[in-house]
């Protein structure tokens, strides 16, 4: 029981096993987020590369970036005010899930040629059945992914 109660106090800090982050990925996030204060991390494997996906807020905001081992940045997810979302994403999750809450928005980003695209919103629902709901949705309204729309195996 200590032991987890020491893994809970220490999670307001960053993380202590940053050191086995390549330099390259620190070095790519440090260039576009300077002040990230990094929370969580995860080195995953997506289309046989490998993927360091690291949660952190910057200024306060929470915000997520995925980047290759090599510090090529993937995408990036930041925090964002859930008044300014355009009127077709509003429409489209009242529309899908009707009385959910919105918990969190996230403007989600990804690198296309070296160029920033805006790759939609990343909307976390409370639906009126106290059920937990992600969506993804693109600037115009559309659904681009729905965590409770049956899952397709990815290869």
């Amino acid at each position: 029981m200590a032991f987890v109660v020491a893994g809970i106090a220490r999670a307001a800090d960053e993380p202590k096993d940053l050191d086995k982050i390549p330099k390259p990925v620190m070095d790519s996030l440090k260039a576009k987020f300077p002040k990230a204060k990094i929370e969580k991390w995860t080195k995953e494997k997506e289309n046989g590369k490998v993927i360091y996906d690291i949660e952190f807020k910057q200024e306060g905001r929470k915000a997520e970036a995925d980047i290759a081992e090599d510090g090529a940045l993937q995408n990036f997810e930041r925090e964002f005010d859930a008044k300014k979302l355009p009127r077709a994403v509003v429409e489209a999750v009242e529309k899908k899930y009707p009385k959910s809450t919105m918990k969190e928005v996230l403007e989600c980003t990804e690198l296309k040629d070296k160029k920033e695209v805006h790759a939609g919103f990343e909307i976390v629902l409370e639906t009126d059945a106290k059920k937990s709901v992600e969506l993804t949705v693109a600037k115009d309204g559309k659904i681009l992914e729905d965590s409770s729309a049956p899952k397709t195996e990815k290869k």
